[in-house]
């Protein structure tokens, strides 16, 4: 294949697990799929819920990166409006410095969670979230060890520096933040499971590539697949995707609509709350490489990471084994 496959795994409470079951199905996902031949594994950050094991990536990744031995693995993402740019670096640089060539830092900018858990992890700072551009521009000015001379913490080092930098990538869903990561010179990843719009995917393709024609382009994308169509489609059910729109312009993505509106109501702000069918690839393996293989070509796409939203563990691992290169590779040689 002319491009590469990652898995992005949010570590989701299946069949009533618990949380201690949870994250170590992440762990055996994480080394399934570097048997499996994926490119990279990656890890979210969620607050304060039930329904997601997964709130702290960097103390994840450490562990997946002692339990696997050749693929790269990150965040996907921190997010940065809660912590300092410096402790980021410094957690990434010690990783890179067990692991070289292997680890990925992947930036976020969305809260992970409602105002009540904002507000905790804000707690006691002068922080209100709202320098995201420059935080991330002085996180890169850490990892590639160009603060400049005018900065005023000039000088500072986040040390361990490694021999091997972690990867910097930015994740976002407009072409606002494509633009924002070219313009730095870093890698994109628009998260098509959240923004299913391909107009927008468009207009972020174009605003990357205009700023950074030779960066890496990264969508991370909803797909199921299994032996049959019709299987696969029965798997989605009527999955929805709720958003919550906010009276200052904001949107969020939420898990339900229970969610939203508890987020609206935080929030101090009037809100409406919105759900939309979810715009999940379903099908074959020979379904959905041919769709990723059109996007591949259209957008200009050099990797994708699948998001796979289906609560059935046996089903969800299947999925993953039959859109996996190993497995694709194999159906080629044969055919």
């Amino acid at each position: 294949m002319s491009y590469s496959l990652g898995i992005l795994d949010q570590s989701p409470i299946i069949e009533n697990a618990t949380n201690e079951q949870t994250l170590q199905k992440t762990v055996a996902l994480a080394q399934k799929a570097e048997q499996l031949g994926y490119s990279r594994f990656w890890v979210s950050e969620h607050h304060n819920t039930d329904t997601l094991a997964g709130s702290s990536p960097e103390v994840l990744v450490s562990y997946l990166l002692a339990k696997t031995k050749s693929i790269n693995i990150g965040s996907g993402g921190v997010m940065l409006q809660h912590y300092s740019p410096y402790k980021v670096a410094e957690n990434f640089h010690v990783l890179a410095s067990l692991e070289p060539g292997r680890v990925d830092l992947g930036i976020g900018k969305a809260p992970g969670g409602l105002p009540l858990s904002t507000k905790a992890l804000q707690y006691g700072t002068l922080n209100k979230g709202e320098d995201f551009e420059e935080r991330l521009t002085f996180l890169q000015q850490l990892i590639e060890q160009t603060v400049p001379a005018e900065h005023e913490l000039f000088g500072v080092q986040a040390t361990p520096i490694p021999k091997v930098k972690p990867a910097l990538f930015l994740l976002g869903a407009s072409p606002q933040s494509a633009a924002l990561a070219g313009t730095l010179g870093i890698a994109f990843v628009f998260a098509r499971f959240i923004n299913s719009d391909n107009d927008v995917l468009a207009q972020a393709a174009t605003a990357y590539r205009k700023h950074h024609p030779n960066g890496h382009f990264t969508v991370s994308i909803a797909a199921i697949a299994a032996p049959t169509k019709e299987e696969a489609k029965e798997l989605i059910g009527d999955q929805k995707i709720t958003k919550v729109h906010l009276a200052s312009g904001k949107s969020l993505t939420l898990q339900s609509v229970e969610l939203a509106e508890k987020f609206g109501q935080e929030s101090g702000e009037s809100f409406t709350v919105k759900q939309y069918d979810a715009d999940i690839l379903y099908g074959t393996p020979d379904d959905i490489k041919t769709i990723l293989d059109d996007y591949h070509v259209r957008y200009q796409i050099d990797e994708f990471i699948l998001h796979t939203p289906v609560l059935k563990e046996f089903e969800r691992e299947r999925s993953f084994e039959l859109l996996s290169p190993v497995y694709l590779q194999q159906k080629e040689a044969v055919s």
